[in-house]
């Protein structure tokens, strides 16, 4: 009970922070940004909390936890000078959408594993838009402005909840599907305009992240990882023009394909 007191206590203190430094004699920085502003440090801080999980660095975890929670309490401190929402409002319609949306936890609902619960959270969602008179779509909710690769994996993951899906552990027609879209870039590639390769690729991509998810495989960070490596690789040929003495416009690409190679093999 004191702990939650306490916790309590420093929440509080929290809240009462932020309005400080938005109050007319508080910092000019913080008084002088609004809901667009935010956006940017919104999305860097949640991509700076990935990496402190990618880099299991625990410390570094905590600290991206509270500057990601900042960005919440700095809006509704916003909004509630703005006779928008207060923090309170906020919290309420969490608990309330949390308690709602698992059933099996707070009522009389039974499930048998997590692909229930994930049934039973889209249907109540569901619901919900069309209770309000919401978009109802399945695809509803997936924010425009997320990463396209995520975004894609969002869509192919909605659209298999009411069955437009592969069969689940069959990966031959998902692979299959990715063949045939390589089949049409090359296809587009020799005889058409930029913008029907353009198009093609994208299908290509797409396909991509539908084969990753059929794998289980999550493609964001799949190629998070890929991205990670080359950088690593990359650095290593580096490492090597830089020690041959050598500039790098004296070599040709199989030679420095070589220091690929090498930098592979370590």
């Amino acid at each position: 009970m004191q702990e939650e007191k306490a916790m309590s206590e420093k929440f509080v203190r929290l809240v009462e922070v932020m309005k400080r430094l938005r109050a007319p004699d508080g910092c000019p920085w913080d008084r002088e940004q609004d809901y667009m502003s935010l956006r940017r440090y919104i999305i860097e801080e949640a991509y700076e909390l990935i990496q402190a999980i990618e880099s299991q660095n625990i410390p570094n975890m905590c600290e991206e936890c509270g500057d990601l929670m900042l960005q919440v309490v700095f809006i509704s401190c916003m909004a509630e000078e703005r006779g928008d929402f207060t923090i309170s409002n906020v919290m309420d319609r969490l608990i309330n959408k949390l308690v709602r949306r698992h059933p099996h936890v707070f009522g009389d609902i039974s499930v048998k594993d997590s692909d229930d619960v994930l049934r039973n959270w889209e249907q109540i969602k569901t619901a919900e838009r069309k209770g309000k008179d919401e978009d109802s779509s399945y695809m509803a909710g997936i924010p425009r402005g997320m990463p396209a690769l995520l975004r894609a994996y969002r869509i192919q993951e909605r659209a298999a909840k009411p069955g437009f899906d592969w069969p689940k552990g069959d990966t031959a027609p998902v692979l299959a599907k990715v063949e045939e879209e390589v089949a049409e870039l090359k296809e587009a590639m020799a005889c058409k305009g930029k913008e029907d390769v353009a198009e093609e690729l994208g299908d290509l991509i797409f396909a991509a992240v539908n084969l990753s998810r059929h794998l289980g495989i999550d493609p964001e960070i799949n190629l998070h990882r890929a991205c990670e490596k080359f950088d690593a690789r990359f650095r290593d040929v580096e490492k090597s023009v830089e020690k041959s003495g050598r500039p790098w416009k004296d070599y040709t690409l199989d030679e420095l394909d070589e220091f690929w190679k090498e930098a592979k093999n370590k």
